[in-house]
Parts: structure tokens; C-alpha cells; sequence
């Protein structure tokens, strides 16, 4: 099966059933304000077709935008920036990649003309050291950075740079990455980590693409052991997923989704709580699960 076909189709759920609902998102959010600390997210962003369709989970995006404060700047740790070493982008316009073939037109005309951040781009290579970051020109912003901040921030006015996943490095080398950016929360950034925890794209059900919430046995045992382990920020299992018997294996077949889960996870400190949302199967082997730290 073709991914490109797959996440065309699983674009087109239109409903879907969730732990956290908008209600209880506005209400976790009403504390913030401008002076606080910047939360921290990890936002499962599924099918680049959530970019134009309209469903629930773009709903609870569109929500939190509207409760979230207003950030000086974006960090996003995207699954589909996936590089041997570290980058950053620094150019002062990135462009708004299509990552992605087999889709309507209507998807590849979405521009997401965002500034870049040349200046937040050095500082976090400062802040990584001895890490060696580079300092990229050519990337930009792919579909799993302008995908979702297209609903929380739909202005694009808020300048954005990415920070690519290493592939060659395991996931505490990526938590303890995260660690080293938690200051940027007290300057106005907020940090955001993309992709999806359970996410296998050979074992789609197609039969249930339009079964809302329908999962396999093994992927609502990592929905629900994973969901557990997240709130009581219990990182040694996550971290240490392919060790977690068969469904994890399954459920992580490849890190590059479930890394920026471990960005998220990083910069949490003790007084952060965290709050899942768009807690959703779709398809019997992805989730949407969303995490907010605040």
C-alpha cells in the first residue's frame, strides 16, 4: 500500500472520538497569560489533508490557538525533517513545503508564509553545544510543521524555525537535546513536537477508514499504556519503546513519528502538567494523540 494513497484517504475522516474535548482544553487554558512561561506541545498531525478538511481534531487545533499566548517565536521538531546530523533552519523566509504526492491541488496552492527566525536559529545552535548544529538555508517548513500551526495560528505572523531529528542518534540522545532548550520557554518560544506516537502505515484497515476511534488490540495497548506513562511523565518506557514487547513494536515500526514525542517530553519541567487531547485511533494503526505541557 502506497503511503501517499493511504494518507490521502485518511484525510478524509471527518469525525473522530477523543479523551480531552474543547470544553475541558478551554478551561486547562483559561491560567495562561502573556507573562507566564510558553507551554510545550507534541501535536499528532496525521494526514496532511487535516490542512484543508474539516474535523474535530482541527477543531481542538483551532481551540488551543485561540487559548494559547501569544509566542514570539516557533520551535517545531517535525518527524518529516529527518537528517544524519542536527539542523536548523535560519533563511528569513522559509518556504512552505508539499512533502507529499497523490493529493488534491487544493493542498499543494496552501502557502504558509511564516518569517523565519535567523537570530532564534543561532541561539539554539548555541544552546545545543557541543552538539553541532548547522545552520540550514533549503529546507523550510514541511507538512508537519505548517499543517497544524496553520489552525493555531492562522495569520502566519508569527516568525517559525524547525530543528531537525537526528536518525542516527537513539531517543535519550533526543530527550536530553530537548533539556538543553528549556530557556527558550522563558523568552516567548513555544516549542512543538510533530508527528504521531502510533503510527504504522502497512497495517491500515481500510475496511474501518471511516470507523472513527476503530483501532487493532495492540494499538489501543499502546494508546492506553503510553497515555498512562505520559502523564506520570514515566520517560524510561517510552524512551526505551522497543523493549515494551510486541504492540509497541508494532506501534513505532519506525522512530521518525515517535522522536518528536521524546522533544516534547524533554522540556517539561516539575510544575508542567500534562493534558491529552485529539486522543484518537483512526484506521486501526495510527493515533492523534496530542499533548500539551503547561
Amino acid at each position: 500500500m502506497k503511503r501517499n494513497t493511504f494518507l490521502k484517504n485518511i484525510g478524509l475522516l471527518s469525525i473522530g472520538t477523543y479523551m480531552g474535548n474543547i470544553a475541558d482544553l478551554s478551561k486547562l487554558t483559561d491560567g495562561f497569560s502573556k507573562a507566564d512561561k510558553m507551554p510545550v506541545l507534541f501535536l499528532g498531525h496525521g494526514s496532511p489533508m487535516n490542512a484543508i478538511e474539516e474535523n474535530l481534531w482541527v477543531d481542538e487545533f483551532r481551540a488551543l490557538g485561540k487559548k494559547l499566548p501569544q509566542p514570539n517565536a516557533i520551535l517545531c521538531i517535525s518527524a518529516h525533517w529527518y537528517t544524519k546530523g542536527t539542523w536548523v533552519t535560519a533563511m528569513e523566509q522559509p518556504k512552505t513545503i508539499h512533502d507529499f504526492g497523490g493529493f488534491p491541488q487544493a493542498l499543494f496552492d496552501v502557502q504558509y508564509p511564516a518569517p523565519g527566525d535567523p537570530k532564534l536559529a543561532q541561539e539554539t545552535a548555541d544552546l545545543l553545544e557541543p552538539v553541532q548544529v548547522g545552520l540550514d538555508e533549503t529546507w523550510g517548513l514541511d507538512h508537519g510543521t505548517w499543517s497544524v500551526l496553520k489552525h493555531l495560528y492562522p495569520n502566519a505572523n508569527v516568525p517559525i524555525i524547525q530543528l531537525s531529528i537526528d536518525y542516527t542518534k537513539p531517543p535519550q540522545f533526543h530527550y536530553e537535546l530537548a533539556q538543553k532548550l528549556k530557556s527558550l520557554r522563558n523568552k516567548g518560544v513555544l516549542i512543538v513536537g510533530s508527528g504521531n506516537i502510533i503510527h504504522n502505515l502497512r497495517m491500515v484497515d481500510f475496511r474501518n477508514i471511516n470507523n472513527p476511534g476503530y483501532g487493532y488490540d495492540w494499538a489501543h495497548e499502546v494508546q492506553k499504556t503510553s497515555n498512562q506513562w505520559i502523564l506520570d511523565h514515566n520517560i524510561d518506557p517510552l524512551m526505551n519503546y522497543q523493549n515494551q514487547g510486541k504492540a509497541f513494536q508494532l506501534a513505532v515500526p519506525t522512530p521518525d513519528h515517535y522522536l518528536p514525542l521524546m522533544y516534547a517530553m524533554g522540556l517539561r519541567d516539575n510544575k508542567d502538567t500534562p493534558f491529552l487531547f485529539n486522543d484518537d485511533l483512526v484506521a486501526g494503526s495510527l493515533s492523534m494523540t496530542s499533548v500539551l505541557y503547561s
